[in-house]
């Protein structure tokens, strides 16, 4: 079944934007974002499946945008972005390297949907309910992965082993 994307931005656009403007942080390249995630939708449309269309969105327009600013990152648009990016890694280096590690260790035996879960509930402030429509589990399925998630977590912190 094809995709109906005039459909498709009519009634999902809004969410796209949404998700755009939380990870961006920046109306006009929010805007831009969400335009670039139905640029794909049309250029794919005929292989794309019309199955989970938000699911689809959602995924497309984080993509997306953690792109946009892995691009920005790698090339500030001016030197005080390049000044403010060099302080901030220099301050910030060793706490990134201690977070990330402490991430690969929690969720290295964790299936991936389990970090998708946190970042929909934790970051993005949706319930349960919301995160498990979205991930295809039960609502249980989702407290039992985030609450083995707070587990492993506290052992980490504490220096054991999960």
């Amino acid at each position: 079944m094809a995709i109906d994307v005039e459909q498709l931005y009519r009634t999902h656009g809004p969410m796209v934007l949404r998700r755009c403007r939380r990870l961006l942080r920046d109306e006009a390249r929010a805007l831009d974002a969400m335009q670039d995630v139905f640029v794909q939708v049309l250029r794919h449309h005929s292989t794309l499946e019309a199955t989970a269309p938000s699911s689809l969105l959602f995924r497309l327009a984080t993509n997306v945008c953690l792109n946009r600013l892995r691009t920005h990152r790698r090339k500030p648009e001016d030197a005080d972005d390049e000044l403010l990016q060099s302080i901030a890694k220099e301050l910030d280096e060793e706490s990134r390297a201690q977070a990330a590690s402490t991430l690969r260790r929690l969720f290295s035996a964790e299936p991936a949907s389990t970090a998708t879960i946190a970042v929909l509930h934790l970051l993005d402030g949706m319930s349960h309910e919301e995160v498990a429509r979205e991930v295809g589990l039960s609502v249980s399925g989702v407290r039992k992965r985030l609450r083995t998630l707070t587990v492993k977590l506290s052992h980490l912190e504490q220096g054991d082993r999960p």
